[in-house]
């Protein structure tokens, strides 16, 4: 009787409430490339600003029964006169168990919650690594996943890809 609502409703309405749970993220692959090291860090201050350039890409997979893994991949580089100054590829993780969501409403909550929710931690990866490398830390500027995710189903090429 102690989980009963004032208005009669026992604890069963909560348990069919819709819920997403982060359970654990992790950096599933990472690297990051300084090919022009050490040269190109002690010209960097008479130089005007590279040319950035970024691709986004999520993906997703079942791994049992409601948990599931969502996968941010950034990958970007920055080029001056046509040479790179530094690349980097990052693959971050995270598991998700996703309770009373319909079936037709999963695979959006994972390419745009999910990723929304790791992100963050994505791009502060990037940016202590860049930094590490010797260059001013680089903010993965924010990401639309939900612009993302209508491209990918209208079949249109990713605005993020530049």
């Amino acid at each position: 009787m102690a989980n009963e609502l004032p208005n009669g409703n026992g604890a069963g309405a909560a348990d069919t409430a819709p819920s997403l749970n982060a359970l654990i993220q992790y950096t599933k692959d990472f690297s990051f490339e300084n090919p022009k090291a050490p040269r190109a860090l002690a010209q960097q201050d008479a130089q005007a600003g590279p040319q950035m350039s970024l691709q986004v890409n999520v993906g997703t997979s079942n791994i049992g029964g409601i948990d599931y893994e969502t996968v941010l991949k950034l990958e970007g580089k920055a080029e001056l006169n046509g040479e790179t100054l530094f690349a980097f590829d990052l693959s971050y993780a995270g598991v998700f168990r996703l309770q009373n969501i319909p079936e037709e409403h999963i695979h959006p909550v994972l390419v745009i919650d999910c990723a929304r929710l790791l992100f963050p931690f994505a791009r502060q990866i990037i940016a202590e690594a860049v930094q590490n490398g010797g260059f001013p830390a680089f903010y993965v500027p924010p990401i639309d996943f939900a612009a993302l995710y209508q491209q990918q189903v209208q079949g249109q090429p990713s605005a993020a890809n530049s």
